[in-house]
């Protein structure tokens, strides 16, 4: 019934575009990365010298308001 999933897990450090500190950052999916610092969402660039780009804000401000706290 279920599928065998297999998650390979990479651990790397760099710099973080979004809080511009070298921090250690996560993957489980080729070339995303989450930035432990400040948990936004990163792509990986490789073009002769790698780089990460923000591909979606994590922070509490884009998350939608709920009326009457529901």
């Amino acid at each position: 019934m279920f599928s065998r999933i297999n998650l390979t897990t990479e651990v790397v450090s760099g710099m973080c575009p979004t809080c511009d500190q070298e921090s250690v950052m996560i993957s489980i999916v080729t070339d995303r990365y989450r930035c432990i610092n400040c948990g936004e969402n990163l792509q990986q660039r490789v073009n002769g010298v790698i780089s990460y780009l923000p591909i979606g804000s994590s922070t509490l401000s884009s998350k939608p308001n709920l009326k009457n706290g529901s």
